[in-house]
């Protein structure tokens, strides 16, 4: 779930992030510090005014609040959110980072954690405590992300899509690989399908190497199919990126999915992403399948 996207001055940029314990919070926060944000974090809620009223600062402004600040209080949030997300001129964006309860009590479990709202009493105790306080101020969210599903990586990648810092507004391309079996990943703005290419798994020699591999790009370009799907895609990707930026999105992504998420996925995300960036799109390329595999193997 995501809401409207509220435009406002990028140095001027106010973003309260909030959440669960265990949802993300803090990866969210450390995104936005990279981003060039100035990330506060655990901010007592009386000081929040204050600083939300001192003067105009030259980078964006990342304030982390939860149920465990000092002084916290549901009431008084609320307050905060409703004074200065009426500000048009400076607008206090919420950044959401849920979760669902049974994957955060999984969490907890395995990490073997107290949860900070019951450190006497099972984590589910405190999950239910803390989803109570902070209802209210998730049905304030301008920017919602639901990391049940996801890892660190992909939150990152989400906070990023968002919130990333552009001067100019330059649109960021980001093109995925996939597999099917594994579902689409989330987030994807254009799918297309590579299933019907002929697959270099069945290729004794070929089935250790990936995409990324000369051996097998080449086997993928050899259908007779292959040019011109490669050819066409990148045609409408080109004539439609242009597009987007003129209507103000700063990010797009597009996923290429096969049977493994392994060789022609791979393959045609490599074509396209070193095609875009010879255009002088600024893009990034990641291999979802890849990454588990190289995970599993560390």
């Amino acid at each position: 779930m995501q809401s409207t996207r509220i435009d406002t001055p990028t140095a001027d940029r106010r973003v309260l992030v909030t959440g669960p314990s265990g949802a993300g919070r803090t990866t969210a926060i450390h995104a936005l510090e990279d981003l060039g944000y100035e990330a506060i974090d655990n901010l007592p809620l009386s000081l929040l005014p204050r600083l939300m009223e001192g003067s105009p600062v030259r980078r964006p402004m990342a304030l982390g609040i939860d149920a465990r600040n000092r002084d916290f209080s549901t009431h008084a949030l609320e307050e905060v959110i409703d004074l200065w997300g009426a500000d048009r001129t400076r607008p206090l964006e919420v950044l959401y980072i849920d979760c669902s309860p049974d994957m955060l009590l999984k969490r907890f479990s395995e990490t073997r954690r107290r949860h900070p709202m019951a450190p006497a009493e099972t984590p589910r105790d405190g999950i239910d405590r803390e989803f109570d306080l902070l209802g209210p101020i998730r049905a304030r969210a301008d920017v919602l992300i639901d990391t049940s599903e996801m890892s660190p990586h992909d939150l990152r990648a989400e906070v990023e899509r968002w919130f990333a810092v552009s001067e100019t507004r330059s649109l960021s391309v980001s093109i995925h690989s996939f597999s099917y079996k594994r579902g689409l990943p989330r987030g994807i703005d254009m799918v297309f399908d590579t299933r019907f290419l002929s697959n270099p798994y069945w290729e004794e020699g070929l089935r250790g190497f990936d995409g990324r591999h000369a051996a097998v790009q080449d086997h993928v370009a050899a259908d007779p199919r292959f040019p011109a799907f490669c050819q066409k895609v990148t045609d409408l990707i080109r004539m439609l990126l242009p597009a987007y930026a003129d209507e103000g999105k700063s990010y797009c992504a597009i996923a290429f999915g096969c049977t493994g998420g392994q060789h022609r996925s791979v393959t045609i995300a490599e074509r396209l992403a070193k095609a875009l960036a010879e255009a002088g799109w600024q893009v990034s390329i990641r291999h979802r399948e890849l990454e588990r595999r190289g995970a599993a193997e560390g």
